[in-house]
């Protein structure tokens, strides 16, 4: 039973009979351990009482673990421990008296101890003395195992929770006179055994236990024949021939045992080879040499293991690099002429990620789709640099010429009054400009917003079963928090050839604003110019937002965030739904399992979802690096595997020799 808490449970560490231990991560997606009570043992206050206690007092002990968080008033009552700490459940567990073991197809069962327990009927035997009045005790409840002993003096105090057994009544047949013992309760009452009563300030003997039914067969001897014969009428038989021989097989098949034992602690005691070293994460030695991937590099770029490399890790595949193409006439408005006779072509890039396992990339709409004035003012500007290279006009009268003619001109198409053209491509991982063939892919657009209702656009590529990000719905971004933004950037000076890749930045919420009826976040920072479209992650590796311009600012460089709400409601309106495929769980279960340590889960895990979804390039890398992690972790070990196979070899052959031995020895006996 998973309770509810702040917690995602992943695997299941092991099960006990009034719990279950987890593996889980936070909200920081920083692992834990938690240990919940289970079943009927939840239902039972003693059980309830003393697993909080446990709890509270290996927290106080100078060397037990402490707990991160705590509910024991859950209907099912929970404690997490952080994994670095060790395996906090399982302490907890052990301190209740109970010990883990993998969890079987059926999960098993607690017997409610806040009734009466079932009867439980036991052979007929003789009445035992009835114990002592009961004491309270503070220990957890046990379950009983055995019936009662009677108690011959002081003992150690009994910790089992009570549980009536009934003993049937069922008639003891004697040599002399039937007895039959009458069904009495027997019950292990929740107490320590007192000692003895005593009399005026002095401890008097505990009094003896008599049998109640005298023994039939207890007679006076028969008397003495004095004329019975000195030498026994009757021989006994002559003892049988001691088994000498099978004897000593038997002792010999213990010492090859006892030998095999010692030689196989010996192998696991021993190693030939230093443990190996681990490179740090970070360093120039990490990931090994080898390891294949994108430019961005989540484990280089933060703290390794923290929630910045895995916020990074688990969304970062998911981001498209978004490059339109628009081409048209710029037309004189009242004459409709051309203002230049051949055609004007321009590029918008930007940020977008995948949303959909059939292609869905939200993006900017101001990228995709700008509005009139604006394609007007871009295709202005790039009729005026061709004029600057054709030396008919000045570089300085650039801006002067798109003002001058903003209100006098048109962007059509090759007809006056058609839309001018325009082209779609999206790319993932590392991305180049003006690419149109492989690994460009063509996309087309299936909604957009204007700026003053969310400036928010979803195009589909044409191509499937690519990587999803996860939009959280209930993100709250508050002010002053933090927030990891993540766009496509290029250090690159020439536009036409320019490269780009991803890349991340922490930056911080300033404040709130609006545009229109849409509300949004302003940051401190941004990534770049062609960021806008790109991510705005929490911890976890969910989008809590769209980085988009800020048109406030004269630079309107990309420092605002769109929240998911815009982003969903335009999902609504194209009857679109934001749903994790199969890859995609299987690669935030590998992420799971490695930032958790089970380097052969993440091997297997993020192996499956590279070879489903080929173009998560990450995957592949954090496959191979938990691989050689697996692998180093093998290699420390230093025993080589041949003394292993030389003793099993060994023991195999002196266990079959045996074998035929006592096979012979009993056929020639026989």
């Amino acid at each position: 039973m998973q309770p509810d808490g702040p917690y995602r449970f992943t695997e299941t560490m092991g099960v006990c009979l009034v719990g279950k231990a987890w593996w889980a991560v936070d909200g920081q997606g920083r692992p834990v351990t938690v240990a919940v009570l289970e079943g009927a043992a939840a239902a039972d206050q003693r059980w309830r009482e003393a697993f909080a206690n446990a709890a509270e007092a290996m927290s106080k002990a100078a060397t037990g673990p402490r707990y991160e968080r705590a509910d024991f008033s859950a209907s099912y009552p929970w404690v997490a421990y952080p994994s670095e700490g060790g395996l906090g459940a399982q302490h907890l567990f052990r301190a209740l008296g109970m010990e883990l073991h993998p969890e079987p197809g059926t999960p098993p069962s607690v017997t409610p101890t806040t009734g009466p327990s079932a009867p439980v009927s036991l052979p007929s035997q003789q009445a035992s003395p009835q114990p002592e009045p009961s004491q309270p005790v503070s220990a957890p409840p046990q379950p009983v195992s055995s019936p009662p002993q009677p108690a011959m003096g002081p003992t150690e105090p009994v910790s089992a929770p009570p549980q009536p057994v009934s003993v049937p009544p069922q008639p003891m047949s004697l040599p002399s006179q039937p007895v039959s013992v009458p069904p009495q309760p027997v019950s292990v009452p929740p107490q320590s055994v007192s000692a003895p009563p005593s009399v005026g300030g002095e401890r008097q003997p505990w009094p003896a236990v008599t049998s109640p039914v005298q023994e039939p067969w207890s007679a006076d001897p028969a008397p003495y024949d004095p004329f019975s014969a000195p030498v026994r009428r009757i021989q006994p038989s002559p003892p049988p021939k001691r088994r000498t021989g099978l004897w000593v097989a038997v002792v010999a098949l213990v010492l090859v045992l006892v030998a095999t034992g010692g030689g196989l602690v010996f192998w696991f005691g021993s190693g030939t080879k230093e443990p190996a070293a681990q490179p740090e994460p970070g360093s120039s030695a990490f990931p090994p040499a080898g390891v294949t991937g994108p430019s961005l590099k989540p484990w280089a770029l933060f703290p390794p293991n923290g929630p910045e490399e895995r916020s990074l890790a688990t969304a970062a595949p998911s981001l498209v690099f978004i490059e339109a193409v628009f081409t048209g006439y710029l037309r004189d408005r009242a004459t409709k002429a051309p203002v230049r006779a051949t055609p004007i072509t321009f590029n918008r890039r930007c940020s977008g990620f995948v949303v959909t396992t059939g292609g869905h990339v939200l993006t900017s709409s101001s990228c995709v789709q700008p509005s009139a004035e604006t394609v007007r003012q871009i295709a202005l500007d790039a009729a005026a640099r061709m004029l600057v290279r054709e030396g008919t006009l000045a570089s300085g009268q650039v801006d002067n010429y798109i003002k001058s003619n903003l209100e006098k001109t048109e962007f059509t198409g090759i007809d006056p009054g058609s839309a001018p053209t325009s082209q779609l491509y999206g790319q993932l991982n590392d991305a180049k400009g003006n690419a149109v063939g492989d690994p460009a892919i063509p996309a087309e657009l299936v909604k957009a917003r204007p700026a003053e209702s969310g400036n928010t656009a979803l195009i589909k590529l044409a191509r499937e079963n690519l990587p999803v990000v996860e939009l959280s719905g209930s993100a709250e971004v508050k002010d002053g928090g933090s927030l990891l933004v993540v766009g496509f950037g290029t250090d690159d000076t020439d536009f036409r050839t320019a490269s780009y890749t991803p890349r991340p930045k922490l930056v911080t919420v300033t404040g709130t604003a609006r545009r229109g009826d849409a509300s949004m976040y302003r940051i401190n920072d941004d990534v770049g110019a062609n960021s806008h479209g790109g991510l705005a992650l929490d911890p976890s590796g969910r989008v809590v937002g769209m980085v988009d311009q800020d048109l406030a600012r004269p630079d309107r460089a990309n420092r605002v965030v769109l929240p998911t709400t815009s982003l969903l409601e335009l999902l609504t309106e194209s009857g679109v739904k934001n749903e994790l495929g199969a890859p995609d769980r299987a690669y935030r279960d590998g992420l799971d399992a490695y930032f958790a340590g089970r380097h052969s889960t993440a091997v297997s895990q993020l192996e499956k979802a590279a070879t489903e979804s080929p173009t998560n390039l990450l995957a592949q890398a954090y496959r191979q690096i938990a691989a050689e992690r697996q692998k180093a972790e093998d290699d420390s070990s230093g025993r080589p595997i041949w003394p292993i196979m030389l003793l099993g070899g060994v023991a195999g052959a002196l266990i079959v020799g045996l074998v035929v031995l006592i096979v012979r020895m009993t056929i020639r006996r026989r």
